[in-house]
């Protein structure tokens, strides 16, 4: 592949996905060796005029030569660009520019709930901007996602739980959202949109592991107890999960009560 010589890309170094891409470009020889660097051990050092709050929400490709930097998906066009030069007019037409950066914004500004930095605590000055609409966005977006899927994966329980309304799951979600939403407000309001956002990733996670039975059930007979035995399986998974953002993000044991006391309160009601 050809390689962009004298760019230098900066990312987030506690961020796990950041780092698995960028690392890909140099592994596949799109940037130089030297190519990446983590912001937070010395922006100042790279490029000195930098817009330091934008690198962070964005990710900077500078060039090393003439100081020029780019942020954001102009950054990953500009590195693609140069090693598909063939993508050049399309990486160039306004419209998918505009839609793509979109599509960036809304991973970028909740890369971190999705996969959350493996470290707590802010010790680098800069931290990514919360963008309301964008965590907004997501949270209904995991929240549709996940209700179209568990509404399919009732099918497969019927014999074991009633079938119910065709909405029943989306309220369901939707409701958990408002619910631990109330008590993340009294605990820690300052942390509200952080764990909304890691609370609906677990959710989503966990519907997609939904789909492994899902898909076996166009070929196979899934029987409703193994279904449910599954559902139950993920769950746990999903509750360890739950522990374990909620201790990233400094936060004590009544968010993982409430949430298991939401689940199986729905449960019972279900059930009766």
């Amino acid at each position: 592949m050809k390689t962009l010589e004298n760019h230098i890309i900066l990312f987030d170094g506690e961020c796990p996905m950041c780092k698995a891409y960028t690392n890909a470009f140099v592994q596949t020889g799109m940037l130089a060796a030297d190519g990446r660097a983590a912001y937070q051990d010395g922006i100042d050092t790279i490029c000195p005029l930098i817009d330091r709050q934008r690198a962070v929400n964005e990710i900077a490709l500078v060039d090393i030569g003439s100081g020029e930097v780019t942020y954001g998906v102009k950054s990953i066009f500009k590195i693609l660009g140069n090693t598909c030069p063939i993508f050049g007019p399309l990486f160039s037409f306004k419209p998918f520019v505009w839609l793509m950066s979109k599509v960036y914004a809304f991973i970028s500004y909740n890369r971190r709930v999705i996969i959350p930095a493996s470290i707590t605590g802010d010790g680098f000055a800069f931290q990514p901007t919360l963008k309301i609409h964008y965590r907004a966005a997501y949270l209904l977006c995991t929240w549709f996602c996940t209700g179209y899927i568990l509404t399919a994966y009732a099918q497969l329980l019927v014999g074991m739980v009633p079938l119910g309304n065709p909405l029943r799951e989306y309220m369901i979600c939707g409701t958990q959202i408002i619910f631990q939403g109330l008590v993340i407000n009294t605990i820690a309001r300052e942390k509200l949109w952080n764990y909304l956002g890691n609370m609906m990733t677990i959710s989503f996670a966990g519907s997609l592991l939904l789909l492994i039975p899902l898909a076996l059930s166009h070929w196979f007979n899934v029987l409703p107890l193994d279904a449910a035995l599954y559902f139950m399986a993920v769950a746990s998974l999903m509750f360890l999960e739950h522990i374990r953002r909620t201790k990233l993000l400094s936060l004590g044991w009544a968010l993982t009560i409430t949430w298991v006391l939401y689940r199986i309160t729905v449960l019972l009601m279900i059930l009766k």
